[in-house]
């Protein structure tokens, strides 16, 4: 690729950040065409939620084809095709079982945006076929899923994203530039929080026949095997244990993740943690709907909380992230950041306010990372998303177990049994867990 087109490309980024442009559109305007050896031809796995705003935004990159489509369901694979042709692009081929795509040797990048539980199957799997990878966060359901994935990737060399967005988001960069600048002098604590109060209760509901044009038990793949359950199923999902990690893991790992980057840590020495169902005791879920954890890095302390069916979280935001020094906090969550100063320590920063689409420039990021071959250049690689992962799921497993678990980093292990119990998850209907 020619150096003006590197700069185009990345002058589209920046503008697009500013003025929400399409990309597609900068690039029709300006003229350029890609060449047929320059296009890169995606696959998606998963296409509800967070898989179809991931194929979106590549779509939105001209020299991005979606080649193929994969979904269990057939009425989603048929719903978004129809949407990628009103989009103006050719119909791409279309698959239930993603071992079928990916012997399609057109394919260059897989997006992963199935639940999380098939996250390192699929990976795994992609990666053996030589295919690039955008996986959605978080990367595994388990802490041996993530660490397993960690070596797929390093083995087999090829770019990955992990879809933690905010990454590229330019405040958050920003804000984080502010952090290590000293002016909120030592950090003694942090926090992150999400009070999802959308959520609402589930109500329980009797198991029901598979829906048609559902393969449900290659929708279950390695989880337990179980009668269909509308609850267990699109949507719902996040909330049992077999196929994610309830809001610790979905947003958990957006926001805990800069609290690592900004404090320049990857693993805590203890954790302990505490909640329950306190919103909706009696409701369909199973994972806390209230839950706070508390993180022990030795030089400061991070406190998770989430709840649902509150929005009114720290600082009057449902979501965010502090940084507490002794010379003032800094706040910092998807609309900006700005610093609160401890008895005038240091100066009050009004709200720095978000700027752009940071799905659309991780995208971008990730897209010009394959083009130049550049891994080292990725914004949340595989190893960012690994160290936030194994932070999320010590929350939960110290939440399972009612423990306050202490990890070893040398062994990969806590130090009692009952902790490391949830280390390795138990594959069933056949599959079995990867071996790196």
């Amino acid at each position: 690729m020619t150096s003006t087109r590197r700069n185009f490309i990345k002058t589209a980024s920046v503008l697009a950040a500013g003025s929400v442009i399409p990309l597609e559109a900068l690039y029709s305007r300006s003229g350029v065409r890609v060449a047929p050896s320059d296009k890169i031809r995606v696959a998606l796995i998963g296409g509800n939620s967070m898989g179809w705003s991931d194929l979106s935004s590549f779509l939105k990159n001209p020299e991005v084809e979606c080649a193929a489509m994969c979904d269990v369901d057939r009425n989603v694979l048929n719903r978004r095709t129809d949407e990628v042709i009103k989009m103006g692009r050719p119909k791409p081929k279309l698959y239930v079982d993603y071992r079928n795509m990916l012997e399609n040797k057109d394919i260059d990048v897989v997006i992963i945006g199935t639940p999380d539980h098939w996250h390192c199957l699929m990976l795994c799997d992609a990666l053996e076929a030589g295919k690039h990878v955008y996986v959605e966060k978080p990367i595994g359901n388990s802490i041996a899923e993530i660490n397993i994935m960690q070596k797929a990737v390093k083995k087999h060399g090829k770019i990955v994203q992990v879809g933690q967005w905010q990454r590229s988001q330019p405040h958050f960069v920003d804000a984080i530039n502010y952090l290590k600048s000293g002016k909120l002098g030592r950090i003694r604590a942090c926090k992150a929080w999400s009070f999802v109060d959308w959520k609402t209760a589930i109500p329980k509901v009797p198991d029901s026949p598979v829906p048609a044009g559902v393969d449900y038990d290659l929708w279950l793949g390695p989880a337990p095997k179980r009668p269909f359950n509308k609850n267990h199923f699109h949507q719902s999902w996040r909330w049992y244990w077999e196929y994610a990690g309830g809001v610790m893991t979905d947003w958990g790992v957006h926001l805990i993740d800069y609290i690592l980057y900004g404090m320049n840590k990857s693993v805590p020495a203890s954790v302990m943690a505490i909640g329950g169902k306190y919103a909706f005791p009696d409701d369909a879920m199973v994972t806390p709907d209230t839950m706070t954890a508390v993180y022990d890095f030795k030089d400061f302390t991070m406190t998770w909380e989430h709840t649902i069916g509150i929005g009114l979280g720290n600082w009057k935001r449902p979501h965010g992230m502090a940084y507490t020094g002794e010379n003032g906090t800094l706040v910092l969550d998807r609309k900006g950041w700005e610093v609160f100063p401890e008895k005038e320590r240091t100066e009050a920063v009004p709200l720095q306010a978000n700027v752009g689409v940071g799905l659309d420039l991780h995208v971008r990021n990730h897209l010009d990372c394959i083009k130049n071959n550049t891994p080292q250049k990725l914004n949340a690689d595989i190893n960012i998303g690994r160290n936030v992962g194994l932070v999320a799921q010590m929350g939960n497993i110290a939440f399972r177990t009612g423990e306050k678990v202490f990890w070893n980093n040398d062994k990969q292990l806590f130090t009692t049994k009952t902790a490391n119990s949830l280390i390795i998850p138990k594959y069933n209907n056949g599959y079995t867990l990867p071996r790196y």
